[in-house]
C-alpha cells in the first residue's frame, strides 16, 4: 500500500530516491516513487513554468557608442551611403528626419472591404500643446494638439503569428482573429542602432525609426509595409482613443500623491505635519494591506483616455486637434491614437479613407485646415448674438 509524502519531505530525501515512472492516467495522475525501500506518492508537484520571451520584433535597440577614430573623409562617405539609401536629411514638421522618397518596394495591397467589426491602424503622435476654439454657438472648445511626424508602416504580423510570448495561451482560449501592424515614427541615423534593430526596417526599405509601436488590426485592414501615414488617416468628427504615459513626478509623499490633508501645524504636532499617520496595523492582521496609500513613485503610468472627438485637422503640418485637456503626458511626449473601442461610440459607417489615406487617390490637394461642422472657422464672418425680446 502506497504512503503519501509531501513534496518538501520528498526533496529532503534527496539522492536516495529512485524513480520508476508514473502509473496509468485512468487510475491516478500522481507518480509513484520508491525511497528507502518504501513506495510513496508525490503531491504538490507542478510542472515547471516555461520561460516567456519577448516577441521577435522587440530587439535590442541602441548600441554602445565608441570612438572609431574615423577620418573626415570616411565620415562623409558613410553619410553619402545613408543619404543614397534613405534620402537626404530633412526637417519635417519641425523635427530632423530623412526625406524618404517612395520607399514602397512592391505595389500597394488590394484594399479590403470595411465592416462594422473592422479595426484599423492607429498613429504615433507628439503632444505639442493646447489650443482653444469656439463652436458656432460661441461656446469654447478646449483641444490638445497632437502632431503626426514621419509615420510609416514597418511590417504586418498575421493573426496566426500574433503572439507576444509574454503570456501562456490557455488551451481553451480561442485563437486571435486580429493581426498586428508595426508602425514606426521619426527616422534616425542608422549608425546609432544595432544591426538587428535596423534589420526590422530592411524589408520595408525604411531607415530605423526612433519610436516603434504595434496596433492590432483586422486582416482586411492590412497596409503595405513602407506606406506613409498622415493625419488625414482620420477625419474631423471621428472619435478616437489616446494612450500615453502620465507625467513623472518622482518619489512623492502622501499629500501630493494621494491628496491627504496632513496634520495640524501646532497643538503638540512634532515632525509629522506631512506624514500619512497610522495605517491601521493593529488587530488580527498585523500587516500592511495591499493597496494602502503610502509614499512612492508618482506618475509614469500608461493611461488610455477613450471617446475623444477630433475637431480640426491641419494637413500642412499633420496636426490633430483632439477634444479636451486630459490626454496623458507632458509636452513633446509620445501619444498613440486609434479608433475608439467604446461600443456606443464606435464607427457605424465606413471611413472616408480605408484602410488609410493615399494622396494619389485625390485629384485636387486638400485644404490646409479641415474643420468639424460645428466648429467656427476663423476666416468665417464674426458671430453676433442679440438678446431675445
Amino acid at each position: 500500500m502506497a504512503r503519501v509524502i509531501p513534496s518538501r519531505l520528498f526533496n529532503f530525501i534527496g539522492s536516495k530516491i529512485q524513480f520508476y515512472g508514473c502509473i496509468p492516467k485512468d487510475s491516478c495522475n500522481l507518480p509513484i516513487v520508491t525511497a528507502l525501500g518504501q513506495s510513496f506518492q508525490i503531491r504538490e508537484r507542478r510542472p515547471p513554468t516555461p520561460k516567456l520571451r519577448f516577441p521577435l520584433w522587440f530587439l535590442k535597440k541602441e548600441r554602445v557608442q565608441y570612438d572609431e577614430s574615423l577620418t573626415s573623409d570616411n565620415k562623409n562617405f558613410i553619410k553619402e551611403v545613408s543619404h543614397d539609401k534613405f534620402g537626404p536629411p530633412a526637417i519635417i514638421s519641425g523635427l530632423s528626419t530623412y526625406d524618404t522618397p517612395s520607399p514602397l518596394k512592391d505595389q500597394p495591397l488590394i484594399k479590403g472591404e470595411w465592416t462594422k467589426k473592422t479595426r484599423r491602424c492607429g498613429l504615433i503622435t507628439r503632444k505639442i500643446g493646447c489650443y482653444p476654439m469656439w463652436d458656432v454657438k460661441g461656446k469654447i472648445i478646449w483641444s490638445t494638439l497632437l502632431q503626426v511626424v514621419d509615420n510609416h508602416v514597418v511590417s504586418f504580423i498575421p493573426p496566426e503569428n500574433n503572439n507576444s510570448g509574454r503570456r501562456r495561451r490557455r488551451q481553451t482560449e480561442k485563437p486571435s482573429t486580429l493581426g498586428a501592424l508595426l508602425v514606426g515614427a521619426e527616422s534616425s541615423d542608422p549608425q546609432k542602432y544595432t544591426k538587428e534593430y535596423c534589420g526590422l526596417f530592411a524589408g520595408a526599405g525604411l531607415p530605423p525609426k526612433r519610436i516603434l509601436s504595434k496596433f492590432f488590426i483586422s486582416p482586411n485592414a492590412n497596409i503595405q509595409p513602407g506606406t506613409p501615414l498622415y493625419a488625414t488617416h482620420f477625419q474631423p468628427g471621428d472619435v478616437i482613443d489616446a494612450a500615453g504615459f502620465t507625467i513623472y513626478r518622482g518619489f512623492q509623499g502622501v499629500m501630493k500623491r494621494w491628496g491627504f490633508k496632513g496634520m495640524p501645524k501646532t497643538h503638540g504636532v512634532t515632525k509629522t505635519h506631512r506624514r500619512g499617520g497610522n495605517i491601521g496595523g493593529g488587530g488580527g492582521k498585523a500587516r500592511v494591506w495591499p493597496g494602502t496609500k503610502m509614499p512612492g513613485h508618482m506618475g509614469n503610468k500608461r493611461r488610455i483616455i477613450k471617446g475623444l472627438k477630433i475637431w480640426r485637422i491641419n494637413t500642412k503640418y499633420n496636426v490633430l486637434y483632439v477634444q479636451g485637456l486630459s490626454i496623458p503626458g507632458e509636452t513633446n511626449s509620445v501619444v498613440t491614437v486609434y479608433d475608439t473601442i467604446l461600443p456606443l461610440r464606435k464607427r457605424k459607417e465606413a471611413p472616408a479613407h480605408f484602410p488609410t489615406f493615399y494622396p494619389s487617390d485625390l485629384d485636387d490637394p486638400l485644404p490646409e485646415d479641415l474643420y468639424e461642422k460645428n466648429v467656427h472657422q476663423f476666416d468665417a464672418p464674426t458671430i453676433t448674438f442679440e438678446d431675445s425680446k
